[in-house]
């Protein structure tokens, strides 16, 4: 890396710092002349900025020229003196105030020669990183990161596609989320992401932490190479699980994306055989919901729908999963994950009936009360569902219907009478509660 403190050393050019001396550790990621009184439009981070001060007129000319380079995040100002009278203290005291190394620039020498120095010693550098950048490409993702941080003087990470932080160098100044949707929108954001290549249906991004060179873009997208040839190389760790395991059934809606992104939410997990299009993974602990929340703008997927068990024996605690992820399916919103230890037991049992047995089963015990209904303008079906929910206390069932006691003893009588069934007796009031929960 190509610091100010570099430049000071480079044989020929003579630079003398003027201000900012403890901050010559700043990276150089090119150089721009300029003798423009406001350069703010045409600099970027990291520039060092050379000028012959044409510009400078009189005392407090230094002020928006310094404060355009600090905006900028200039690495420094290398100036020669003002119509040969030196670098006026207007320039100094602007330096200091804006925190911006200031380099003297001897009369005698040449802008171009400054110049030709400066991008043979980026060049060198640059190819110096790419080769440091190679002799740590078969170590880990995390000493990768490491590698390419020291060399482009940022902070570095590699994201999911999903809003997971795989690894970094320091803690992401955002939620990683909201990295992803940025980027999938195409959306301007204070970190530079590039992509990982790879051939995996879950993608991979590098993010840099601020704007980058084109020197330093080069290097990242090297390391992005780099670390798209790590991933492909890793495999799985699927060691031995205790006999209780959690189980995690998720489902990609039009896609076949299930078990790439299913190993992608749990890296540690034991893959299961896929069952169409739903895949199964089996962990030691039971994740959690925010563990499996999910950013999907970089998928093919329609939808993705995810049940997860309690923990238990491989078997049971596959189809726990299974249930969960048909009561995951029938909810709303783009992901939808439903741990089977918070849905009701009848639910779970519920979702693993196809949706012809439902459909013939609510129209066999409910048919004609439907009908009914229908021909009456009346709802019992709805007075039915209500007295059942109030456990069959007509008190409490009135007054949640705002109706007297003796009409809702009524219309629970007329109903049985059409049901043919006593809906004061607990058997026969449990056959009609789950004929009455089959539509949803």
């Amino acid at each position: 890396m190509t610091t100010v403190k570099t430049l000071l050393g480079l044989t020929g050019l003579r630079l003398r710092p003027r201000a900012g001396t403890d901050l010559l550790d700043r990276p150089v990621t090119r150089i721009y002349v300029t003798e423009l009184s406001d350069p703010g439009r045409y600099l970027s981070a990291g520039e060092l900025v050379l000028s012959g001060l044409l510009w400078w007129r009189e005392p407090g000319d230094a002020e928006p020229f310094l404060a355009a380079l600090a905006r900028s995040g200039a690495a420094a100002l290398a100036a020669s003196g003002a119509d040969s009278g030196g670098i006026p203290d207007d320039v100094v005291e602007a330096c200091v105030r804006h925190r911006i190394p200031l380099l003297e620039v001897p009369a005698d020498l040449s802008f171009s020669v400054i110049t030709e120095q400066v991008v043979l010693a980026l060049a060198a550098a640059s190819d110096s990183a790419r080769k440091r950048l190679q002799a740590v490409a078969e170590a880990p993702v995390e000493t990768l990161l490491e590698r390419a941080s020291a060399e482009l003087g940022l902070p570095c990470w590699v994201l999911s596609g999903l809003g997971r932080v795989v690894a970094g160098t320091s803690p992401l100044p955002m939620p990683a989320e909201d990295v992803v949707r940025r980027y999938a929108a195409h959306e301007p954001g204070p970190l530079t992401v590039l992509p990982v290549e790879g051939r995996q249906a879950v993608p991979w991004l590098i993010a840099v932490g601020g704007p980058l060179s084109t020197a330093q873009t080069e290097l990242a997208e090297e390391v992005a190479g780099l670390v798209g040839i790590t991933r492909a190389r890793a495999v799985p760790l699927q060691g031995e699980l205790p006999d209780e395991v959690c189980v995690v059934a998720l489902r990609t809606e039009g896609s076949d994306e299930s078990r790439d992104v299913l190993s992608e939410l749990l890296p540690g997990a034991q893959l299961l055989e896929p069952a169409g299009d739903t895949s199964f993974a089996a962990t030691q602990l039971r994740p959690s919901v925010a563990e499996l929340s999910i950013v999907e703008p970089l998928l093919r997927a329609k939808r993705i729908v995810c049940g997860i068990s309690d923990p238990g024996p491989r078997a049971e605690a596959r189809e726990a999963a299974r249930y969960a992820l048909e009561v995951a399916a029938r909810r709303g919103g783009r992901v939808s994950v439903v741990p089977a230890g918070e849905v009701a037991v009848h639910r779970l049992l519920l979702a693993g009936a196809p949706d012809g047995l439902r459909a013939a089963l609510r129209r066999r015990v409910l048919g004609p009360l439907l009908a009914y209904d229908a021909e009456q303008h009346t709802d019992l079906v709805h007075t039915v569902r209500v007295f059942l929910e109030c456990s069959g206390s007509p008190t409490r069932a009135a007054k949640a219907l705002h109706v007297h006691v003796n009409t809702l003893r009524y219309r629970i009588g007329r109903a049985g009478e059409l049901l043919g069934a006593d809906l004061t007796e607990f058997t026969e009031q449990l056959d009609v509660y789950l004929a009455l929960r089959m539509d949803e």
